[in-house]
């Protein structure tokens, strides 16, 4: 159960963490950004980053094996790279259009899921 608390809890830190990293750059594109400067940019990605902290913690909390968890600090590390991946990709897909993956982003995407194979493996 603490595993997958700690999946879901770092999907949705991802999630906030995506927004508040690229999600300003669409900020323009609705009226109330248009004349946003960089300072307000910065607060309200702040501000976005602090939800992304309220999961971020407890995910790991709950995740670590030296906290009760299923998982060692390079296996969180691990899950928490793939995710972010896959949420980006996700964002880049539903909220830039223009944006378009080619073949070496799948094949490095593709990579990066085969490390989280080698990282869980027992040799």
């Amino acid at each position: 159960m603490r595993g997958l608390k700690t999946i879901l809890f770092l999907i949705i830190s991802n999630t906030f963490m995506t927004f508040a990293w690229y999600g300003h750059l669409k900020f323009k594109d609705y009226e109330w950004g248009k004349n946003l400067g960089l300072i307000s940019v910065i607060l309200i990605s702040w501000g976005l980053a602090f939800f992304e902290y309220m999961f971020q913690v407890p995910a790991n909390r709950a995740g670590f094996k030296g906290e009760g968890g299923p998982y060692t600090l390079v296996q969180l590390k691990t899950i928490q790279e793939a995710i972010t991946l896959i949420v980006f990709m996700l964002f880049s897909i539903l909220f830039f259009k223009t944006e378009k993956f080619a073949w070496n982003h799948l094949v490095g995407f593709g990579l990066i899921v085969l490390a989280v194979f080698v990282i869980f493996k027992k040799w």
